[in-house]
């Protein structure tokens, strides 16, 4: 699994980072029971610090998408590919309203009306 940041994005580092495992896990890269590399490790390649890693680690876990476990790291969690994938036609979604200038209200009421 490769991991990429443009430092010089808007986005916050840690959100970078759990936006690249989101799109890995609903790429199918990884799979349940994987262990996501270690945080140390991820920010010595990248070049950030450790706890900018274990934020979006943190991140990633209070999504349901990862447990984080001691001694064993970051592990995939069984639910992780649907909801990842679901995560990331949310954020499509929430970004092309942005596009067309629809606001959260509206955007709200009509996945409203679909889910219903």
């Amino acid at each position: 699994m490769l991991i990429r940041i443009d430092p010089a994005s808007q986005v916050p580092l840690f959100e970078q980072v759990a936006a690249s495992v989101r799109r890995a896990l609903s790429d199918g890269e990884l799979a349940q029971g994987q262990q996501l590399p270690p945080a140390r490790e991820v920010a010595a390649s990248l070049d950030i610090n450790v706890h900018t890693v274990l934020r979006a680690y943190g991140v990633l876990r209070d999504e349901g998408l990862i447990e984080l476990r001691r001694r064993r790291g970051a592990v995939v969690t069984g639910t992780a590919d649907t909801r990842a994938r679901l995560n990331t036609l949310a954020g499509d979604l929430v970004d092309e309203a942005r596009r067309v200038g629809v606001d959260v209200e509206e955007l709200t009421n009509i996945v409203k009306e679909k889910y219903a």
